[in-house]
């Protein structure tokens, strides 16, 4: 436990708060329970401000029900990425309450209920076949208690299409751009705007795209100020750090 955290409980037991059974048994918490296939921190919600988010991919859906169980004793909202539809299937017949999203790969449990930001996160796509990362992005920052806008297929090859929701995107304080191909939109949308901009490069396009490479380089090239770049395909990490940023302004 670190020292600010044991004096804060220790000031608590001499006010008579917990009484010194409660206050042994956090002392003895570990911070993380042990599945012998996963060793669920249960702690991270307190150290970071976030719960710990299951990576469903290459999961056994047994592994990933044991790991909510896990976490329900904490209380806190649970979000699966990555999950197939054949997992989530079985998934939902252990935890009904669960939701599925298949154009995502995304599970949510909302527990607490959030106050909605009131600043917005703006996820912007190039094409309609960057979908199923922007919505892993949008429904990670909704669960996060983010209020998002969604501007889908507004690319390049038809520039118009963005100048014709830029007053949506400007209104947004952190924006997300998903883009395959040549991945081009990032550096359109950061000079265009004045707020932080993620992009995030996917594996669409064809065979010289090399899976997303292309895009990420592009992005990573960007001669446009203020711009953050993802993983290819990575929305989840794309929607967590539009989070982050979006809680720091609303918190001011």
């Amino acid at each position: 436990m670190a020292k600010n955290n044991m004096a804060a409980l220790l000031k608590q037991v001499a006010d008579h708060q917990p009484s010194v059974d409660a206050a042994m048994a956090q002392l003895d918490d570990p911070g993380f329970m042990d599945l012998d296939y996963a060793k669920v921190d249960t702690d991270r919600q307190r150290r970071t401000g976030y719960p710990e988010v299951i990576y469903g991919e290459g999961k056994t859906a047994e592994q990933i029900i044991g790991i909510i169980q896990a976490m329900l004793t904490t209380k806190v909202n649970i979000l699966v990425t990555r999950v197939s539809q054949q997992k989530a299937d079985q998934v939902l017949q252990a935890y009904p309450d669960m939701t599925y999203r298949d154009d995502a790969q995304v599970m949510l449990w909302q527990q607490t209920a959030l106050t909605p930001t009131t600043h917005k996160i703006a996820v912007v796509t190039a094409g309609t076949s960057d979908l199923k990362v922007a919505e892993e992005a949008a429904l990670t920052a909704e669960a996060f208690g983010n209020v998002v806008s969604r501007v889908y297929d507004v690319g390049v090859a038809g520039i118009h299409r963005l100048f014709a929701r830029l007053d949506v995107i400007r209104d947004a304080q952190v924006v997300i751009v998903i883009a395959g191909m040549e991945g081009a939109l990032a550096s359109v949308v950061g000079g265009l705007v004045d707020k932080p901009v993620i992009a995030v490069p996917t594996s669409v396009g064809y065979g010289s795209s090399f899976g997303g490479m292309s895009a990420l380089l592009t992005m990573l090239n960007s001669c446009a100020s203020g711009i953050t770049v993802v993983n290819i395909d990575n929305g989840f990490g794309a929607g967590y750090s539009a989070s982050q940023i979006n809680h720091l302004t609303e918190n001011k």
